[in-house]
């Protein structure tokens, strides 16, 4: 594949992002699978483990958000847990074999009375030896240069969808203000993690439209969730119609596309996804998940339901970027494979004798 073809580009117009959509589907996918191979370990994954700091009573009303103090989900709400707490969750997290524990609170941003708090969770779970994420809601320059000196690695901050749909989803924020907060992210030098959600109504144009925006930001965001919508019973789009399956891997093949050395997260929605369309997006080039039964109030596959898909894709979990590691981190990719990448004969007796 040449370089030209995997570079980095900023200008994508929406005409060339609805072509490559319209390609045909195996076309697609070989061309998102040469991209993913030119930039990354064909068969490695990023591992992620997600935790729900701060649960419920969010004051933004995103149609889709069970944690909306706007609708009545049933949720049960959650004060901030405390620092020892979220770091017990990370040790598990980490020796069930997650790179990157991620941290989210329902919150339009942080309260400085909250700051403090948030930040020994950042120092604390950083000194486990894991890779640190947080999403905390709109932050200012201010508070994100704190989180920066913390040792906070990633934020993660969803553009959501199109700027033209995102008025049919959200009302309480604004989709400039959505970027604001990433221009401070990536100005207190941190990674920026941002993708959307698909199935909420959209139409094609407005999956064009955000994976658009997502690859206007220079440089692209480190790390894309690309999330299948979850519906929640109480929130406004409970019923919507379901985005069919190989859509949804259209759009990861897009994106990978588009954004050929992001990592794309196959995020939300896994739970009610097969075996085959989850496959179907890694082959389009997806190479990050979420590890582990919940997605802050979602449910997410079982760990061992991932471990046995691992298995029967040949996949194993990613410790560091490609371009960087040594001969230690070889070693701990080695030990996490063996602990997801349980031996396939063994497995198959024992599921023949259940």
């Amino acid at each position: 594949m040449s370089a030209t073809a995997s570079r980095q580009r900023h200008d994508w117009s929406i005409d060339e992002i609805n072509a490559l959509f319209a390609l045909p589907f195996n076309d697609l996918l070989l061309r998102a699978q040469q991209t993913h191979r030119a930039h990354f370990e064909p068969n490695a994954v990023q591992v992620s483990t997600l935790l729900s700091i701060k649960t419920g009573a969010c004051p933004e009303d995103c149609k889709y958000c069970p944690q909306s103090g706007h609708y009545n989900t049933e949720l049960e709400k959650e004060k901030l847990m405390e620092v020892e707490k979220v770091v017990s969750q990370a040790r598990e997290a980490r020796d069930a074999g997650a790179s990157r524990f991620c941290m989210g609170a329902a919150w339009k941003s942080p309260r400085e009375r909250d700051m403090p708090a948030v930040e020994e969770m950042v120092r604390q779970v950083k000194a486990l030896g894991l890779e640190t994420c947080m999403t905390l809601g709109s932050v200012s320059g201010e508070q994100a240069g704190r989180l920066a000196e913390a040792g906070l690695d990633y934020y993660n901050h969803n553009l959501d969808t199109s700027p033209e749909y995102y008025g049919e989803i959200i009302t309480t924020r604004t989709f400039d203000e959505r970027l604001e907060t990433l221009d401070h992210v990536r100005g207190a030098g941190m990674k920026v993690c941002t993708g959307g959600i698909l199935g909420m109504g959209e139409s094609e144009r407005d999956r064009s439209a955000l994976l658009q925006q997502l690859a206007s930001l220079d440089p692209h965001p480190e790390s894309v969730p690309i999330n299948m919508l979850v519906k929640v019973p109480g929130t406004p789009l409970e019923n919507v119609d379901d985005l069919d399956p190989l859509e949804f891997v259209r759009a990861i093949a897009v994106a990978r596309i588009m954004m050929p050395q992001s990592h794309v997260r196959l995020s939300a929605g896994r739970e009610n996804m097969s075996e085959s369309t989850q496959a179907l997006a890694f082959m389009a080039g997806a190479n990050s998940i979420f590890y582990g039964d919940r997605l802050l109030t979602t449910d997410n596959p079982e760990a061992s339901r991932d471990r046995r898909l691992f298995q029967k894709l040949g996949l194993y979990p990613e410790t560091r970027d490609a371009d960087c590691r040594s001969a230690s981190d070889n070693a701990e990719a080695a030990r996490l494979a063996r602990q997801l990448h349980v031996n396939r004969a063994n497995q198959l007796a024992v599921d023949a004798s259940a």
